[in-house]
């Protein structure tokens, strides 16, 4: 009995093998201001912040600066990252302030990078060009 090609699906296998062996390279955009998202936990009070790459902002007693920002195109699965410097400055701005958050946040998984403080939680929300 002969067998019959299934034209359909051996072109499924080709692709699927064509992006197994060549491995897709995410081109990145860079924005000039990430967007936030800040909740105090006391008041329960969520803000939304624009905070432009280099320059420190204040919310409460934090104080962030974007180091870097970048998007992916709109043509590649959507994902945002910035790099953080988060500091609590406290209420005596005399004072030296404590690194509560250094590092990379992503806006599809907040989680995996989250600031750790008692009072405040950030997350990043997008990274635009302004």
């Amino acid at each position: 009995m002969r067998s019959k090609f299934n034209l359909g699906a051996g072109l499924t296998v080709g692709a699927m093998l064509l992006c197994a062996i060549s491995p897709a390279h995410a081109s990145w955009i860079n924005g000039t201001v990430a967007q936030l998202q800040a909740l105090d936990k006391i008041t329960a009070r969520i803000s939304t912040l624009s905070a432009p790459i280099g320059e420190p902002i204040r919310f409460g007693t934090l104080e962030i600066v974007i180091q870097r920002c970048a998007f992916r195109p709109p043509e590649e699965p959507p994902e945002n990252v910035a790099f953080l410097e988060i500091t609590d400055r406290g209420h005596d701005q005399t004072a030296p302030g404590r690194q509560v958050f250094s590092g990379w946040m992503f806006s599809s998984s907040p989680a995996v990078s989250a600031v750790e403080h008692p009072v405040y939680d950030v997350t990043l929300l997008d990274c635009i060009i302004d």
